[in-house]
């Protein structure tokens, strides 16, 4: 899993410095790991701008700008919050995409609507928003390393789709 998670580290940042496009992060679950799996990419700093560790919900809605009312309507780890994560993300770091995730890693935190594993993503950029949801199985770590692996292979297939570095 490690050397996978390195080569999308790798494509990822080619895509990303073809486009022109500085990567920021909003992470909660993974709590730093893509962060650090991007960092490793020789060459980052030319297409990584930081990320947010938002781990506790007052980060999402203090610096990344997830409203209370998301918060306690639909929870931390749902659609709505990590589209306003990404959308968050991009304005504090300035980055032309980001990549927001929240999860249940487990191994408890979790219930019959969003099971341990649980885990959405959203990815945002010049010309597209997407968000999905996903469902990992695995001890805690095993679900974070999903989570990298699934949050980099959506950006860089929206990466590859868009023609240059205006979207």
């Amino acid at each position: 899993m490690e050397e996978t998670l390195r080569l999308l580290a790798l494509r990822l940042g080619e895509a990303l410095s073809a486009r022109g496009w500085l990567l920021g992060c909003a992470e909660s679950c993974t709590g730093g790991l893509l962060s650090s799996v991007l960092t490793d990419a020789p060459g980052a700093s030319a297409w990584f701008a930081g990320a947010v560790v938002a781990y506790a919900n007052g980060i999402k809605r203090d610096v990344l700008g997830v409203s209370q009312a998301v918060l306690d309507a639909k929870g931390a780890v749902s659609r709505e919050s990590v589209l306003s994560m990404a959308r968050g993300a991009r304005g504090v770091l300035h980055a032309d995409a980001a990549i927001a995730v929240s999860g249940i890693a487990g191994p408890s935190g979790g219930t019959p609507q969003k099971p341990v594993g649980t885990v959405w993503m959203a990815w945002e950029g010049p010309d597209f928003t997407d968000v999905q949801r996903f469902q990992f199985a695995g001890d805690r770590l095993s679900v974070k390393r999903l989570a990298v692996a699934a949050a980099m292979e959506g950006l860089l297939a929206r990466a590859l789709q868009t023609t240059g570095p205006e979207g």
